[in-house]
């Protein structure tokens, strides 16, 4: 989920020296899409699946964390450098969302709450420092690149990462009582709420490149898929606020206001499925734009993965009834673009521990 404008051949999780230095600062997106897609299979009733990707994601985070400290201490240069670049930075935000992400499954699937909080505190300590170093570099460094160059839809990970500290913040408002209950369901819609405006400003930015700069295959990333993840984890934190409102009395105050926003999210995000689906068909299909195996492709299974579960919880939350049959579709599509995306990192893997 990095920002390239060109997908370059990256060199996965191989532990080669080549390998760690190039290690794309987006890696984290694999344990997102691992992560939605094992809380989707829990909603719709596959347990044994859901526990098998939970257990598969714990040790992909915990090899995660442990490459990207090490590519930090060993090109603290590269590491730190690539954090406050336009192309590159937003790439750093996938480690908010994964572990905001890993909380929930702790918080859902293990009713671990302990741990389910650890991992909450330290994706918002991640939030804190991510957010303001990026952007207040981004703002002051002289040397900036033009708006086509400069911004993509892995931006929106910012957005991403400030509504799955929203989403986990719900979570463990719904699960434990006073003295943290009404706080963290406060925090929970303050996040929802700037996650909205922060979506407003760039998607605005995102939108003006889209039609009013030239457009190639190569441009056309696969992070752009986070134009509708980002309103799909969005819809999904909404709908924990409402169902949330019994427990605050100010959720239900602004109940009228929840419903029509989160919808307003749901309806956003559905409006961008056959766009990007197009452009998809235009990039690799008119313009023969190779179809291999990158880092940045898990960018494209979590939002499929999380609209899946964000309709579950939407149509739940507002008693419709009628959607049941949309997340089922959405994630039979979400498991084959994982499995497909799995199996060509482990032979990205392979090849790179073959060579010399």
């Amino acid at each position: 989920m990095s920002d390239l404008p060109t997908p370059a051949p990256q060199p996965g999780m191989a532990a080669g020296q080549g390998g760690l230095r190039e290690l794309s600062p987006a890696y984290f997106g694999l344990v997102m899409a691992t992560g939605i897609v094992s809380l989707t299979a829990d909603m719709l009733g596959w347990p044994l699946l859901a526990h098998a990707l939970l257990a598969l994601n714990a040790v992909q985070y915990l090899v995660l964390w442990g490459l990207y400290l090490l590519r930090a201490w060993r090109y603290p240069r590269r590491f730190f450098g690539e954090m406050v670049e336009h192309a590159r930075g937003a790439g750093y935000f996938t480690m908010v969302a994964a572990t905001g992400i890993m909380a929930s499954q702790c918080i859902v699937m293990l009713d671990n709450l302990g741990l389910g909080f650890a991992l909450w505190a330290l994706a918002a300590l991640l939030w804190l420092l991510l957010t303001y170093t990026i952007f207040t570099a981004f703002t002051i460094r002289r040397d900036k690149p033009t708006l086509d160059k400069g911004i993509s839809g892995a931006w929106l990970l910012a957005v991403v990462s400030t509504q799955a500290l929203a989403v986990c913040s719900a979570l463990l408002a719904a699960r434990i009582g006073q003295p943290l209950r009404l706080e963290l369901n406060l925090l929970a819609l303050s996040m929802w709420l700037w996650g909205g405006m922060l979506y407003i400003w760039m998607m605005a930015l995102i939108f003006y490149r889209y039609l009013f700069f030239p457009f190639s295959p190569g441009d056309l990333s696969p992070p752009y898929w986070i134009n509708m993840g980002a309103m799909a984890i969005s819809t999904l934190a909404g709908s924990l606020l409402m169902l949330n409102a019994p427990q605050a009395p100010f959720l239900v105050s602004l109940l009228p206001f929840l419903k029509g926003f989160t919808v307003f999210y749901w309806a956003a995000g559905t409006w961008w499925i056959p766009m990007l689906l197009l452009l998809g068909i235009w990039r690799h299909g008119v313009r023969r734009f190779p179809l291999r195996y990158d880092p940045l492709y898990w960018g494209a299974v979590f939002p499929l993965g999380m609209y899946a579960a964000c309709t579950w919880q939407m149509d739940k939350a507002m008693q419709f009834g009628f959607l049941n049959l949309l997340p089922r579709l959405f994630f039979a599509v979400a498991l084959l673009a994982w499995l497909l995306a799995f199996v060509g990192m482990l032979r990205s893997v392979a090849r790179q521990l073959r060579a010399p």
